[in-house]
This record gives structure tokens, sequence and C-alpha cells, in this order.
């Protein structure tokens, strides 16, 4: 069931098309955040609305999120569905169960697909880029699981614009298949990074962007704005916390705030909003842990980012 509101854009130069607005499972699904009813309750209202895009990872509550969020999914048309899972954290303490030799890949593979419970993957990221692995590696190991048919695409997160490059150049060489898809964080508050190297890169080699952490998370939305509440993702997570959030960002987030509210809107919608009309982006990964959040991410696709509203927004995140 597909939503005529909802647009789906081409993976970069291959054929496949993800609704403009993804779900993903990052500490939402398979945690202590939301129950099994409650997940369910989400994918299939996502669905409903049109998503047909569901990203999750192996590291997502340690396989928890691949396993709840795909008894959901088994019960909808796998057709119509575009899953991703990823590789590259340890899943143990063991020393290969870790990064992105040809031993993890071809091992978490079939464990990712057993837990989500489906046959293959849509795509599968390499979560981040392996220093301890020769890149031609682990793009044989992945263009294998193409060939299998275990994986359909693949691709990269994280990685920069010269680690894309050196992996399409090996990829063309060796007559592989390369990634076409690269999952970066970008938001208003995490710019440079995608739009000096990221974006480049990937556009130059036909590759779609795939975008995590639009609402940087929460911090746009405001629910930061005069402090950081107990249990919240930023309070759990100190790396997280060092990156997204800082005084100076606090003023430009409540400046923001007085932007959405001229334009009688919200900053969740606004913040992903903006993150739709950029240059280069196929899908924006966006979370939610009640059906509330869910509507209200998807109420992003009613607002209209005009040029003048664009070059304010640029102004406040420069």
């Amino acid at each position: 069931m597909s939503s005529a509101s909802m647009p789906y854009r081409r993976l970069g130069k291959a054929g496949l098309k993800v609704s403009a607005l993804s779900l993903g499972g990052w500490t939402t699904f398979g945690g202590s955040v939301t129950d099994d009813d409650v997940t369910g309750r989400i994918l299939r209202r996502a669905f409903d609305a049109g998503v047909n895009f569901f990203d999750i990872a192996d590291i997502y509550a340690k396989g928890e999120a691949e396993r709840r969020m795909g008894a959901v999914l088994r019960q909808l048309p796998r057709h119509e569905l575009v899953i991703s899972s990823k590789v590259f954290w340890p899943m143990s303490d063991d020393v290969n169960d870790r990064g992105l030799s040809r031993k993890h890949i071809v091992e978490s593979v079939e464990k990712s697909l057993k837990r989500v419970g489906t046959d293959y993957l849509d795509l599968y990221f390499c979560h981040r880029f392996d220093e301890e692995t020769p890149v031609e590696e682990t793009a044989r190991a992945m263009d294998d699981l193409v060939r299998q048919g275990k994986v359909l695409y693949w691709g990269t997160s994280e990685w920069t614009g010269a680690q894309l490059r050196d992996v399409h150049a090996v990829t063309s060489r060796r007559g592989w298949d390369g990634p076409v898809v690269e999952q970066p964080q970008y938001s208003l508050l995490a710019r440079r990074k995608f739009e000096d190297d990221v974006r480049p890169a990937a556009v130059s080699l036909g590759m779609g962007l795939v975008v995590w952490s639009p609402l940087a998370s929460g911090v746009l939305t405001g629910k930061y704005d005069d402090g950081i509440p107990a249990g919240t993702r930023l309070d759990r997570i100190e790396w997280l916390r060092e990156s997204v959030l800082g005084e100076d960002k606090r003023e430009r987030v409540r400046a923001f705030g007085e932007v959405a509210k001229e334009l009688g809107t919200t900053r969740a919608r606004l913040a992903l909003a903006w993150a739709l009309k950029q240059p280069g982006v196929s899908s924006v990964i966006t979370g939610a842990t009640s059906l509330e959040q869910l509507d209200e991410n998807l109420a992003a696709l009613d607002v209209v980012v005009d040029d003048a509203t664009a070059a304010r927004l640029n102004g406040l995140f420069p």
C-alpha cells in the first residue's frame, strides 16, 4: 500500500527507488525504548504511509533491532520493502567478530538474514571504513554476496570522499559490483563534511545518499533547549552529546524555532523538509518511538522550503 504523497527517489544511478522519508532502528527498536506492540504499530503505520525503506544494523541493540523489526516486516509484502542492514562494529569479544574482513562480512550477513527473517537484504552497508582490512578484500566479499543473491546492492556509511573514490577505482578495475549508496550524518547542525567532501564524491560516482540523524538526535526539535532530560538519547550517548550540543547551537536552535513558528510549522518538520530539499539526497532516515512522533515526521512532506526560507536557514546554520 503506497501513499500518493510519499515521493520515491532513485538511489543515485541505480534502478532501485526508496521512499524520500525512511524509518531506521537506531536507539529505538529492540532496546527498552519501545515494546513489540508499539514497534509493530509504528512500522505498519509507516508502511501504510508509503515508507518502503527500513534501515537496520546488526549492532543496533546487539541484534535485537533486526529481530524485532524483522518480526513485523515479515508480515508485509517482501517485494514492496527495501530492507537494509550493516556490518562493521564488534558483535562479541571474539577477535574476528568485527571489521570488514571477508570472514566477518560472510558470517555477519548470515546472522542478519536469520535475525530479520529474509532470504536477502536489499542494501548491505559497510558501517564504517576498516583501516585494518584491504579495501580489495572488503569489496570482493561484498561483490560475492551480490552474485550469490544474498545482497542486492551494497553501500557504505560514514566513509570519506577519498575512500569512496578508492573503492570505486578498485571495483571498476576488477569488474566487481561497487557500492551504490553512502549513508552519512547530515542535518542543519552537521553540514561541512557532507557538503564539502562526501556529497561531491558520491554524486560524481553515481551513488545515492541516505542521510541519518536529520534532527541532530532531537536537538533541532527544541528538546534540549533547557538542558538534557534524564534517559534521553543525549543523556545516554556521550560522543553524540559532545558532537551535536553546545550553547552556541542551542541559541541557533531557539532562533530556528522562531522561523518555524512564522511558517506555521514545527522545528522537526522544518528540519526534515530542509534535508529532503538538499541536492543528492535520496532518502532521509527518521526514527520514531511513538505513532505521534512518526506522524510528526511524515508531516514534513507537506512543508515547503522556498528560496527565502533556505537562505534564512543557511544564515542560521552556516
